[in-house]
């Protein structure tokens, strides 16, 4: 069997001291060979008994027989590593335990937090994000990309666009500096937050200008709707995805089918994170007792929606988190409640969080599956999730691009 020593580091931070997993490990560069006791490929499919074989950064061979394993993970099943389509990477609680104040962290503070965040959503299994958005983002993605910090692929929206953006035509100038400055996605607030009861607050014109901009630069558009008639002003100017969606109705998800509209909804992690962590958010911004108690309603009203969508069958639902302090690191949860809670099979589950959600990245022909020529994102669980869902809490092994972060021995 190959040796894999990886090169090991103290990581001091919020979790303590413990060892960060550079995976430079020897023998990288040659064919690494992968035996998995049950294989979920990303698209529908599952095998027993399938050899990867791993040569750099991608899957070169897919079989049901092979040489004796580099590492066996036989025991476990195998997947591909998850996308989550919503994060905030930077968003933590601060030294006193309360939600991050921007004004008493410098950059370098800030910077860090979201390097934390990166190392724990990848330890849990999460391969890819899309965070929406802030500046720190780009600093992390460019580090994570160059192989300097451990973390999950990184595309984000640097900043985002509002109702005070300005006029159509301002709206345009700034996605074109937003495309400059490198950003993935353009996030859009075509609602106010549900805190805030979800009003509309962008114009049709406004939104057009901001859709067709990104369009023509070849740059997504993820949404922040929350109901109906914003969420339809998105979807007619072309907007690639709908997020959130806690008040939606019928007809506006007949809109989304009609027009290919992908759907990010939260139904459990998000609101349950605040809630369970009310205390560090209280009295901050619009961390009100009122903003509480819509969110604690959007609980049962974002379940509704989700399961409207569900059962239509004709909507892209792809998983997204919307992971802010308190929840980096748990973002399986929602994909285990949208199985618990809202019916979802396992299987159309797993899918939304692998190649669909690659889909609607555009990065369906790099990631989100575990064919030839995909980057060799993989990850392993002790258990079978088609059988127990929860089987996702106890990822044992993770590779991302070709590299072994985590694996069942500790090596």
């Amino acid at each position: 069997m190959k040796s894999f020593e990886c090169l090991s580091l103290p990581l001091v931070g919020r979790w303590g001291v413990g060892l960060l997993v550079l995976a430079a490990c020897a023998g990288a560069q040659d064919p690494i060979v992968i035996r998995a006791g049950q294989l979920i490929d990303g698209f529908g499919g599952v095998r027993p008994g399938v050899t990867l074989v791993i040569k750099g950064t991608q899957v070169t061979e897919s079989r049901l027989a092979g040489d004796t394993p580099d590492i066996d993970l036989r025991a476990f099943t195998v997947l591909p590593g998850a996308i989550d389509t919503h994060n905030h990477m930077d968003w933590h609680f601060d030294a006193d335990g309360r939600t991050h104040h921007e004004r008493d962290e410098t950059p370098a503070q800030k910077t860090m937090y979201a390097v934390e965040n990166a190392y724990v959503t990848l330890m849990s299994g999460i391969t890819t994000v899309q965070s929406l958005g802030s500046t720190t983002d780009k600093e992390v993605r460019d580090g994570i990309a160059r192989g300097v910090i451990p973390g999950p692929r990184i595309l984000t929206s640097l900043r985002s666009i509002n109702r005070g953006t300005g006029s159509p035509d301002e709206i345009r100038a700034v996605v074109r500096r937003l495309a400059e400055d490198g950003a993935d996605v353009i996030k859009v607030f075509a609602s106010g937050s549900i805190r805030d009861g979800g009003r509309p607050t962008m114009s049709q014109e406004q939104l057009d200008a901001v859709c067709d901009e990104a369009r023509k630069l070849g740059l997504r558009t993820a949404v922040h709707a929350h109901g109906p008639e914003s969420a339809r002003r998105s979807i007619l100017a072309g907007c690639t995805v709908i997020e959130h969606g806690a008040l939606l109705d019928d007809a506006t998800l007949e809109l989304m089918a009609s027009r290919g509209t992908f759907f990010d909804p939260q139904i459990h992690l998000l609101y349950r994170n605040y809630l369970d962590n009310k205390e560090r958010f209280l009295g901050i911004g619009n961390y009100t007792e009122e903003g509480f108690a819509q969110m604690e309603s959007a609980l049962g009203s974002s379940l509704v929606v989700f399961k409207q969508a569900l059962k239509r069958g004709d909507i892209d639902i792809v998983f997204g988190t919307d992971a802010v302090a308190g929840a980096h690191g748990r973002n399986f949860e929602e994909l285990i409640a949208r199985v618990e809670r809202g019916g979802q099979e396992p299987m159309q589950a797993i899918v939304s969080a692998t190649s669909l959600a690659a889909r609607s990245l555009g990065l369906d022909e790099e990631i989100g599956s575990l064919v030839p020529g995909m980057q060799a994102d993989i990850i392993a669980v002790d258990g079978n999730p088609l059988e127990d869902i929860t089987a996702l809490r106890r990822v044992v092994f993770v590779m991302k691009g070709g590299k072994v972060f985590k694996s069942p021995s500790g090596r």
